[in-house]
């Protein structure tokens, strides 16, 4: 009986020890893949890791895109937490080369997925071509990799971002947030930067960016209860409401208006004029 006794307390001594060594270990490397329902879109093997780039599009394209980043250690299989990302992409041009405007990478709720935008202006030809330069560190040392990426026009050739100079003669670039369009009163959101220069695209704010919805093919008809686009702090965009009252082809004609309601660049929509010639377009 003693024997059995001196047995118990032993296993649950040992018992004991696993418990305590398994609270001081931390939590388990992430190994599998948290943005498998993503399309990949690029990924950068340098420094004995994996950078990795997802989007919900299957390609980068010209206007805003929303991706993802993670860092792969490839020696153990696992996806680095709480890292610190920053990117430069890089449009090579005959002659000239220019950047594009960008969102800090931000960690996510899940601490080894990373976010943040691109918007670019243009896409990729056969003479020129767009680079990312990523910069990362974690665990107190830096890493820096780049790569030569592909950048498409949309395959619907439908209008997304605008590149312009305004009356005020400064450049902007205006974007259209991605949404699935419907039926219905829509949030609807743009983003809006100013070209300070070939590196420098600082978010233009408190201007306001009316919208008149359009459809060319049946009467140039407009549809009710649209609000214009107004900054939201929060986000960094311009948001508002698209009524769309039919499926088929819009044309949202735009006008920019700063903050003393000088109009900056875009016109009215009247019987003698069409369209404005700053727009986006969608279909569905």
């Amino acid at each position: 009986m003693k024997t059995l006794k001196t047995l118990i307390i032993l296993f649950a001594l040992s018992m004991g020890a696993t418990s305590c060594s398994d609270d001081t270990e931390g939590p388990m490397p992430v190994t599998e893949n948290p943005l498998e329902a993503y399309h990949l879109t690029n990924s950068f093997e340098a420094n004995g890791h994996m950078l990795e780039l997802y989007s919900e599009k299957e390609r980068l394209t010209t206007g805003y895109n929303e991706l993802y980043v993670q860092i792969k250690d490839l020696s153990t299989g696992a996806y680095i937490p709480n890292a610190s990302i920053t990117w430069n992409p890089m449009m090579h041009m005959i002659g000239m080369s220019h950047s594009c405007p960008k969102s800090d990478i931000t960690v996510t709720e899940k601490e080894t997925v990373y976010k943040g935008y691109l918007v670019f202006q243009m896409a990729s030809n056969a003479d020129e071509y767009w680079e990312l330069n990523l910069e990362y560190s974690f665990g107190g040392a830096t890493y820096t990799t780049s790569k030569r990426i592909e950048v498409k026009a949309p395959t619907d050739g439908n209008k997304t971002v605008n590149v312009f100079t305004g009356t005020d003669d400064k450049r902007y670039v205006l974007a259209m947030l991605p949404f699935a369009p419907k039926v219905a009163i829509n949030d609807f959101s743009a983003v809006l930067f100013e070209m300070e220069s070939m590196m420098s695209f600082p978010v233009v704010e408190d201007y306001t960016i009316t919208i008149d919805p359009r459809m060319p093919g049946m009467g140039n008809h407009s549809s009710p209860n649209n609000e214009n686009l107004t900054y939201d702090p929060d986000s960094g965009s311009y948001s508002g409401k698209l009524s769309l009252t039919m499926t088929g082809y819009w044309k949202i004609n735009l006008q920019l208006l700063n903050a003393s309601e000088d109009v900056l660049k875009g016109e009215m929509v009247t019987e003698g004029n069409e369209s404005s010639s700053l727009y986006f377009e969608i279909e569905f």
